[in-house]
């Protein structure tokens, strides 16, 4: 067994590839490491799936809307800026 659960020496992580898989979806990232340095990290697919997401703030519009004051209305201020006219 590693000195530090989550954390494998290359060798140990090649023999035993099976119980890393196992343990990266059981208990989260396993880091593996190469000459003593941190050289990859396996992790569950859905949790690299989850972390490869485009941001584009759906979460967090549904998580304001499901909140108890989601029936807030709030008044939308437009600025209107200063135009130029632009020659082409």
């Amino acid at each position: 067994m590693p000195a530090n659960i989550g954390q494998w020496r290359l060798q140990d992580a090649k023999a035993r590839f099976s119980e890393v898989v196992r343990r990266a979806r059981a208990e989260g990232p396993q880091r593996v490491t190469l000459h003593g340095r941190d050289a990859v990290v396996v992790i569950d697919a859905a949790a690299f799936d989850r972390a490869r997401e485009t941001a584009t703030g759906q979460r967090l519009i549904d998580a304001l809307a499901a909140s108890p004051l989601g029936d807030i209305e709030f008044e939308r201020v437009a600025d209107a800026g200063p135009v130029r006219t632009v020659e082409l």
